[in-house]
Parts: C-alpha cells; structure tokens; sequence
C-alpha cells in the first residue's frame, strides 16, 4: 500500500496495547508523525522507540480520556510538537463480561461510558478545529457490538452504539468540511481488552475469555483500518458474519441474536 500517510500528523488514544499498538507500528512504517495516548507511560515510551525503529516519529503523552482537560492537553501538545494534526484514531477502550443481573455494581457501566464514548467526544471536539486546518481525518473505533446485541457485554454495547450515533450525526455537521469520519466495526480482536474486561465484581478478569486462535490478530486488524483510512471510508466492519448481519438484522432479527449468543458461548 502506498505511503498514504507520511509526514502526516496523527493522533492515536489507546495506543498502548492492542489496535492501538499495532495501528501505530503499522502507521509508522508508513513514516508517520504519531502522537501516542494512554494511561501507562511505560508501555508507550516503550511503543515510542519501536515505532521511531520502523521510520516514523513518535512521541508519547500519558492520557486519561475520561478527563476532558487531559484530552485537550493531549491534542495541545500533538499540535504544538507537530505543527497541525491530520488524523486523529479515537481507540481507547474497555470492555465487560457480565450479564446484567450478576452486576454486584452498576457503576462499572459508567465507567465503561466514560471511556468508550465520552472518552472519544471529549478528543473530537478538542481536535476539530485543526482537523478542519488541514481536511483532516476522525477514525472512531467502535465494534460490531455498536450494530447489534451482544450478550454478556450490555453495557459494552450501549457504548459502541452510542459512538456510532455521534460520529454518524457528525459526518453531517462536517458536511462540506473536508473533514472524513470513519466508524471502524471489528468483529473480535486479540487483544489485552478481554484480560481487562470487567467481570460481575467489576474488577479485570485476569485472563481472556476469548478463544484467542479464532479470532483475527490486532495487525490483522490494523492493516484494514489503514486501508479504510486512505480511501476515507464512512464504515469498516472487519468479519463477513459483521457484514452479513447488518443486513439480517433487517430481515430476520431472531436469527441475529441467536448467532450472537452462540459467538459469546464458543467465545469467537
């Protein structure tokens, strides 16, 4: 693929581990300028030396999205180290696995929305402005789960839905812009989110409940998020079962539940 983004100022939240970490090795091949955003220093500055190895610049800011004022500073300082932002990747996230009734306390669920769905407002609305400068491009992380209904991850799901409402409304407040929003949809994805997933105690399960050999790899991932980037894509969903189900939820919406629940039980 062509280096669509060299040079190109781009901001990823959530880079540390997972989509985030293999879109920021996959970027900095490319010769990106990239912004790195996430809670533990160690682990970016870590990311920092890999993606300068592969002929990109990076830099790394410890970030809490949940905090708006940390979220402002984070694309302050992209732009100030920079000169501009071209892109920004809102990726930070985290995930559940519980049903709802074995909840021992519902504020897991908004802890969850403040990262997943507050977390990507607070950085849109900070990076516009130099997002509009440059014509620039928002790629939201969202999941299949912000399509349909997932058991087990309710929670997870409200928020996925709720930023694929938001970015969706949007794209046509930024009509005419220049500015590009595309909603990326994975289907499951190996990753350290489902170690941390919040179990019914609301603390991290410690191991991942995911059959790990049948779902597709982060750098799977990563070079179809690229892609769609380039081409400014409103919709990536990543699995045929993704893809097929957007359209049978129309048609034969008991069908679609009944392969969601069997995709929670097999755990893939």
């Amino acid at each position: 693929m062509a280096a669509t983004f060299e040079g190109k100022a781009i901001l990823i939240t959530g880079a540390s581990e997972g989509i985030g970490r293999a879109l920021a090795l996959t970027l900095a091949a490319q010769g990106a300028k990239l912004a790195l955003s996430a809670r533990s220093e160690n682990r970016l500055i870590e990311l920092v030396a890999e993606c300068e190895s592969r002929g990109g610049k990076a830099i790394a800011i410890p970030c809490d999205v949940t905090l708006e004022d940390q979220c402002q500073r984070a694309v302050r300082e992209t732009v100030e180290r920079f000169g501009g932002l071209d892109v920004l990747v809102a990726n930070a996230g985290r995930t559940m696995w519980a049903t709802l009734e074995s909840l021992e306390d519902t504020r897991v669920l908004e802890e969850i929305m403040a990262v997943n769905y507050f977390g990507a407002v607070y950085c849109t609305r900070a990076a516009l402005p130099h997002l509009r400068a440059r014509k620039g491009r928002i790629v939201a992380v969202a999941s299949v789960a912000g399509l349909t209904g997932v058991p087990a991850r309710s929670g997870y799901c409200a928020t996925k839905h709720a930023m694929i409402g938001f970015f969706d409304s949007l794209r046509i407040e930024l009509d005419g812009s220049g500015v590009s929003v595309t909603v990326i949809a994975p289907d499951f994805v190996v990753s350290e989110i489902h170690r941390r997933a919040a179990g019914a105690d609301g603390q991290p399960l410690g191991k991942t409940p995911m059959r790990e050999d049948k779902i597709m790899t982060a750098e799977e991932c990563a070079e179809l998020i690229v892609t769609a980037m380039a081409k400014r894509r409103r919709l990536l969903i990543t699995s045929v079962r993704g893809k097929l189900g957007r359209w049978l939820k129309l048609i034969w919406p008991g069908l679609i539940d009944r392969i969601a629940k069997r995709a929670i039980e097999q755990r893939h």
